[in-house]
C-alpha cells in the first residue's frame, strides 16, 4: 500500500460521510432501525457506508475491504485489508449527542497502521500522517488539501493521579471495578473511538473497555493512538490486539499511554 495515496483518500472520505451524516443529523427526524443484534442503524449509517465503500473500491480495487454494514457478507479471514465504521456510536447520533465518528483503518499483518478518525459533530478530525505519526488537523478541512496539523502525544501518566475515559453508553459494574484499581485523578466518558483519541492527545491515560467491540470500532483509533505513542493491548494478558480475527469479534482491552502501571 502506497501511504501517500491512501491517507488523502481516507481523509476526503470521512469529510465527505460526515458531511452527510450532519445532513441527516440536522435534520428534523431520521429513521432508526434495528439490526439482528438489536443494535440501531440509521440512514445516516447507510448513506455514510456508500461514500466510503464506492471511494475506497474505486480507489484500491484489489484490497480487501471490510465495513460495519456489510459484515454480513465478510465470511472470510484476512491479516491485510481496509475496515471502515461508517458511523460509531451511533446510539449518540440517535439522541443527538455528538459523540460519534466516522473511522476508516488500513490494517496490514494484523497491525492498524494508518487510520482517520473523524467528529463531525465535534469539529475534529484526527489521522496517521503518511509516515504514521498522528496528528489533529484544524481549521475549516478543505476536502482537497489538508490545513494546519497538531502532532500528537500521548501524555507522561502520573500513576497516583491518572487521567481515565471510559464509555458513555457502555459503561459497567465490572469496568468501575477495574478502573478503581488505579490511582485516579478525574474521570471523564465519551462515546465512539473518541475515547482513543483522548489518549492519543494526552487528555486521557487509560482507557479499558471490558465489553464487546468488533475491529471495526477501534482499527482507526487504534491507529492513531498507536502514531501517537500508545498502546492497545488484550485486557488478558495485555498482548497487543490484533486484527483480522474470525468473526471480526475483540476480546476486551486496554488502550493506555506507556508508563501507565496497567492491572490485572
Amino acid at each position: 500500500m502506497d501511504h501517500s495515496t491512501l491517507i488523502p483518500v481516507i481523509r476526503r472520505l470521512a469529510l465527505e460521510a460526515g458531511d452527510r451524516i450532519m445532513e441527516i443529523y440536522n435534520s428534523p427526524e431520521f429513521e432508526v432501525k434495528s439490526k439482528s443484534d438489536s443494535s440501531p442503524v440509521t440512514e445516516a449509517d447507510e448513506a455514510a457506508d456508500a461514500i466510503i465503500a464506492a471511494g475506497l473500491r474505486a480507489e484500491f480495487p484489489d484490497v480487501t475491504l471490510i465495513t460495519e454494514e456489510q459484515a454480513a457478507s465478510h465470511d472470510l479471514r484476512a491479516s491485510t485489508f481496509l475496515i471502515v465504521d461508517p458511523l460509531d456510536g451511533t446510539k449518540e447520533f440517535v439522541q443527538r449527542r455528538g459523540d460519534f465518528t466516522v473511522n476508516i483503518a488500513y490494517v496490514e499483518n494484523g497491525v492498524p497502521l494508518r487510520g482517520v478518525v473523524y467528529a463531525p459533530a465535534k469539529g475534529r478530525l484526527f489521522y496517521t500522517q503518511e509516515d504514521g505519526a498522528a496528528v489533529e488537523e484544524t481549521g475549516a478541512f478543505d476536502k482537497a488539501a489538508r490545513g494546519p496539523v497538531t502532532p500528537l502525544r500521548v501524555s507522561a501518566p502520573d500513576n497516583d493521579a491518572l487521567m481515565v475515559v471510559a464509555s458513555k453508553s457502555h459503561r459497567d459494574a465490572a469496568t468501575d471495578d477495574y478502573i478503581g484499581k488505579y490511582g485516579v485523578k478525574d474521570m471523564t466518558s465519551a462515546g465512539s473511538s473518541l475515547k482513543f483519541c483522548l489518549v492519543a492527545t494526552g487528555e486521557a491515560d487509560l482507557y479499558p473497555r471490558l465489553g464487546r467491540t468488533m475491529e471495526w470500532d477501534t482499527a482507526a483509533g487504534d491507529a492513531v493512538l498507536r502514531g501517537a505513542g500508545g498502546h492497545v493491548v488484550r485486557f488478558d494478558d495485555h498482548t497487543p490486539l490484533a486484527y483480522g480475527k474470525a468473526g471480526w469479534d475483540n476480546p476486551f482491552f486496554i488502550a493506555y499511554a506507556p508508563g501507565v502501571e496497567l492491572k490485572k
